[in-house]
């Protein structure tokens, strides 16, 4: 984790498209083609910040806003630091509860300070409403399911979330969306493949570019089955074969999920990724993220909640239920 501060990216609202332009250094347009690898491909490379306050969805009393005006950006950021302050404490009136869920104090805690420097209420760009669509009702009832297994005593392992067992980190989807911590990824080329390393939990997606077929439809992996295209200057990245274990948002295992980056400046990238699962959602929808690219280097993320504290985790909820029973068989002599 890094505690430097990062002001995002400037972005369009809408996708990018050809010619791309990235600001100059007094703020005006200016047509920009990005460096090329030796195999002549847009260089990528190197790692890339996506931490920003920006909400994902837009927050419902906004309605159709889809820019904050100065005074109103300065305003949400003020609330929005206020409201994700972790060094607050009991004798600051927060609840005992509270304060233990917080795990950590402000210090670990990375989730940038600045929204887009576009000034968007979301990161969810389509629909205009900038908000998820709404989920079909098979969808609604499976992930309530997940929800309220998650919220209860765990019956086995399949009942914690898969960032809690340390198996895919909680912003490291795929997609890509500004979290906690940790909201790096470093991409790596090569002639014919791309790598997508995210810092949340070391995640690697190898991604061939060669025109390969998806693996058969009956296989089925956590992070989807990845493959790469170029269109223009713009790496595509289309991922299905998801499996029933995950959900991203109520997302089903039959997403497609499609993802471009395009870099439109010396430092700057554009992240889009598009959820398109007619199954579980009204309609597909589109997010746009800005990364910048930094020179730190990206650490190792030890996650061994999963590995070691599981069995605590279970034993505690058997003790519970042991406790329920007993106070039951009390009641009833």
């Amino acid at each position: 984790m890094r505690r430097s501060l990062l002001a995002a990216v400037t972005v369009a609202l809408v996708a990018v498209a050809s010619p791309i332009h990235a600001a100059d250094g007094d703020g005006d347009n200016r047509e920009w083609s990005p460096p090329r690898t030796a195999w002549g491909v847009p260089d990528l490379r190197g790692v890339w910040d996506f931490r920003t306050i920006t909400p994902l969805e837009r927050p419902a009393n906004l309605g159709e806003k889809q820019v904050f005006e100065d005074s109103e950006a300065a305003e949400f950021r003020v609330a929005e630091l206020g409201r994700r302050d972790k060094d607050r404490r009991p004798s600051d009136g927060l609840t005992v509860q509270r304060d233990v869920s917080y795990a950590y104090n402000q210090f670990w805690w990375d989730y940038g300070d600045q929204l887009t420097e576009d000034r968007r209420t979301s990161l969810v760009v389509r629909p205009s409403n900038g908000r998820i669509p709404a989920m079909k009702p098979d969808a609604a009832a499976r992930y309530g399911a997940m929800r309220a297994a998650r919220a209860r005593p765990a019956h086995g392992p399949e009942d914690r979330g898969v960032a809690e067992r340390c198996i895919l980190g909680f912003n490291a989807g795929p997609p890509y969306t500004p979290s906690a911590y940790n909201n790096n990824v470093h991409i790596f080329q090569s002639p014919g493949y791309a790598v997508l390393l995210i810092e949340m939990v070391n995640d690697a997606r190898i991604v061939p570019l060669d025109g390969r077929e998806h693996i058969p439809e009956n296989i089925r992996q956590w992070r989807g089955d990845a493959r790469g295209r170029w269109e223009g200057d713009t790496l595509v990245v289309e991922s299905r074969n998801f499996t029933d274990k995950t959900s991203f948002r109520g997302s089903g295992p039959n997403m497609v999920l499609t993802e471009r980056f395009t870099r439109v400046g010396p430092e700057r990238l554009v992240y889009e990724y598009t959820v398109t699962d007619p199954e579980s959602f009204e309609e597909p929808w589109t997010a746009l993220i800005p990364m910048k690219k930094t020179g730190e280097p990206m650490y190792e993320y030890a996650c061994h909640e999963g590995n070691y504290s599981m069995f605590t985790m279970l034993e505690g909820a058997r003790m519970a239920e042991r406790e329920v029973r007993q106070k039951a068989g009390r009641a009833s002599q």
